[in-house]
């Protein structure tokens, strides 16, 4: 196990902007304060539902399951049965979650169940299996209580969708998840084009114990069975209680060829910050593209053992909610490389 000290020596990450979160002088015998933070916009309330549960001295785990139901209650054209449909127009939805210990549950190509990331930690807790996916996933969600829902569009999703086949392309929009959040008018956009939703959160709590989440309605009019990189542990999250968790945000075919969550990990395991360990596995995928990286976002953010935490992106936009008291969550712009 890497020890405490060891991360203090980590660079800082802009820690003076943010006053109510203290770093320094921590020892093995200092209790570690709770944290969460998430992705975009919609963290915010994502945030306040992790906090009611962080702030009590409840566990990270229970936190990041209870903050992205909050974004997948959401009747809009974001993560979950509100999102936009796939290219047939159908919504299926992926989620994944994992905690301390590194068990992890996951659910993929998900139809008609309002809570994956719910199904997803009942996988991870009640089945030898890491990830079920399609039919088999929604038999499983039902056989646990969860009701079917109906099959039905929001009015977002079905007004995007009709505005997305007037055209049928299918083209990356960069930095989607940030545009016009509830209530979302998705068919105001000049090419009708929606792209990835996404919802991933990191939580450390009382006892200084990590878990993280990431729940999604994948790109907007995907072909039908495409699945991201959100549901695959190592690409769109990953936790390691002695080193640090990350997620992602962004183009999930990306991420997934890097195995980026894992990547990120791994480098603050070598000793870098959150931050820098961000920035080096944004700098891989911008590599392995050969820098043409002109219609491609990725974002990713991390927490250490230490309780610090950062982000990076490929370009200009991607953003994150951190709370760590009961004032609630600020919003901070990720830095980026292009």
């Amino acid at each position: 196990m890497l020890h405490r000290r060891h991360f203090l020596k980590l660079g800082t990450l802009g820690v003076s902007a943010f006053p109510f979160i203290s770093y320094g002088n921590r020892n093995s015998s200092s209790a570690p304060r709770p944290l969460v933070i998430s992705t975009w916009n919609e963290g915010i309330n994502a945030n306040k539902a992790a906090w009611s549960i962080l702030g009590k001295g409840g566990s990270a785990l229970d936190a990041v399951e209870a903050g992205v139901r909050v974004t997948e209650d959401s009747i809009n054209c974001c993560v979950g049965l509100g999102a936009n449909p796939d290219r047939d127009g159908r919504v299926t939805l992926d989620a994944s979650i994992m905690d301390e210990h590194g068990n992890c549950g996951a659910v993929a190509f998900l139809e008609r169940i309002k809570h994956p990331i719910s199904v997803a930690r009942r996988v991870m807790e009640k089945t030898p299996h890491v990830m079920l996916v399609g039919e088999g996933a929604q038999r499983f969600a039902v056989a646990e209580g969860f009701p079917l829902e109906a099959e039905k569009l929001s009015s977002d999703a079905e007004a995007a969708y009709k505005k997305w086949l007037e055209k049928s392309q299918y083209k990356p929009i960069v930095n989607i998840e940030n545009i016009g959040h509830g209530p979302f008018a998705p068919a105001t956009l000049d090419n009708g084009n929606l792209n990835h939703d996404t919802i991933g959160m990191l939580a450390m709590d009382a006892a200084g114990n990590m878990s993280g989440s990431c729940t999604t309605s994948g790109m907007g009019f995907k072909m039908r069975g495409r699945l991201g990189d959100s549901p695959i542990i190592g690409a769109g999250l990953f936790v390691d209680n002695e080193v640090g968790c990350a997620t992602s945000s962004g183009l999930g075919e990306e991420v997934i060829k890097v195995c980026g969550t894992h990547l990120v990990v791994e480098l603050m395991r070598q000793g870098h910050s959150p931050e820098k360990a961000c920035r080096l596995a944004v700098e891989r995928i911008v590599k392995r593209n050969k820098g043409n990286v002109k219609d491609i976002q990725v974002g990713f953010i991390a927490i250490n053992k230490a309780g610090e935490y950062g982000a990076y992106a490929i370009q200009k936009g991607f953003n994150y909610a951190v709370c760590s008291g009961d004032s609630g969550s600020v919003m901070v712009d990720a830095k980026f490389l292009v």
